[in-house]
């Protein structure tokens, strides 16, 4: 009986956490200029850090930069993260990412996330939808560049690809798996 109480409370701390960094976030919302100034610097690093990063920008018809995306767990948890999209290298609208996770999970992280479309369907699908569900209604192929950072860019057909960078805490999930994206702002 003593284990299931002590369960129970684990259970209601964490959810209790992660509607509380999902709630801070989202009442910090950033305006757009501090958006736009750090979807910027984001994207900037990226291009710097991952060669592949730098290539597919060049041929993407929409980057969606998300500059901190913070995901805390502790068995359930979540994350939120604001941005913006940027076509023809100018931001059309903002957006935030959040989700929320059930599982054998635990610690906090932030990190970058950018995702490229890579055909104008692909952005015309995205930018149309209500709400946008990796896993749902869309698919987003992770670019793993590994240890060396580089990655046959021409061989990428896919039309959604994501780079996520720049971790910083204890949580090992570098998947965009789950994630709601939604316009926050044109």
């Amino acid at each position: 009986m003593r284990g299931y109480r002590e369960m129970t409370k684990l259970a209601v701390g964490a959810v209790t956490a992660a509607g509380l960094l999902i709630g801070a976030q989202a009442a910090q919302a950033a305006t757009a200029a501090e958006i736009n100034k750090g979807v910027a610097s984001a994207l900037h690093a990226c291009k710097t850090q991952l060669p592949a990063c730098n290539a597919l920008a060049g041929k993407a018809k929409g980057i969606l930069v998300f500059p901190e995306v913070t995901k805390a767990a502790v068995g359930i948890g979540g994350s939120y993260g604001e941005g913006a999209l940027l076509v023809g290298g100018a931001t059309v609208a903002h957006y935030s990412t959040k989700s929320a996770s059930v599982g054998l999970s635990i610690g906090a992280q932030t990190r970058s996330e950018v995702i490229m479309f890579l055909t104008e369907a692909a952005l015309a699908q995205f930018r149309t939808s209500e709400g946008w569900e990796v896993g749902g209604s869309a698919s987003i192929v992770a670019i793993d560049t590994g240890k060396s950072g580089s990655i046959d860019t021409e061989s990428i057909k896919d039309p959604v690809v994501g780079f996520i960078f720049g971790e910083k805490g204890l949580m090992a999930d570098l998947s965009f798996e789950g994630a709601k994206i939604a316009k926050i702002m044109p």
